[in-house]
């Protein structure tokens, strides 16, 4: 084997043992700012990918934000105490999936929904811990994503969730939905 080779074989046994300290928290409006910074980073994301629809340039909105930190329904993922995931997560009903079109959920039971997902780092495995945290709490899950978001239809498919059909939202945007 040469050098390089054992290097990378190396640096790919030590980051299987990766110690990673990822973990749930609600939000705390001093986080306001980071979250910000991060659904900044995912709508540039979104549109050098092919998506440039899914969220306008101030979506979601410092008041969305702190709208849902005070229903209790907002939060964020931490690595090592940085702030790495921000998203909304509520067990219950939501309107837009009263109507399914094209297909239908896989049952009818208690829900848990997840909206404004969103990851400072692509491709590390966190929307999955955070998809993981939500099945930790309800192991029934909704969420929908825009028809050009191809990395969280990706991101969806490989946490287990399987394609339902399309919701509109109350814009009347479609949506495709996913269940796990």
């Amino acid at each position: 084997m040469t050098p390089y080779n054992l290097l990378k074989a190396l640096d790919y046994a030590a980051s299987l043992f990766k110690e990673t300290n990822m973990r749930r928290r609600k939000t705390k409006t001093e986080d306001i700012d980071k979250i910000i910074e991060i659904y900044t980073a995912a709508r540039r994301f979104m549109r050098e990918n092919g998506n440039p629809s899914q969220w306008n340039k101030s979506y979601p909105e410092r008041s969305d934000i702190l709208s849902d930190i005070a229903a209790g329904n907002s939060y964020v993922c931490e690595d090592r105490d940085e702030i790495v995931a921000a998203f909304y997560f509520c067990v219950g009903v939501d309107p837009t999936y009263e109507k399914i079109y094209n297909g239908s959920w896989k049952n009818t039971d208690e829900y848990g929904v997840i909206h404004r997902i969103a990851v400072k780092y692509n491709g590390r495995g966190i929307v999955g811990f955070c998809f993981d945290e939500c099945y930790k709490i309800i192991p029934n899950l909704r969420i929908d994503t825009h028809r050009d978001n191809f990395p969280m239809q990706r991101a969806l498919l490989k946490s287990g969730f399987q394609y339902c059909g399309i919701i509109y939202l109350e814009s009347g945007d479609e949506r495709l939905a996913y269940q796990k």
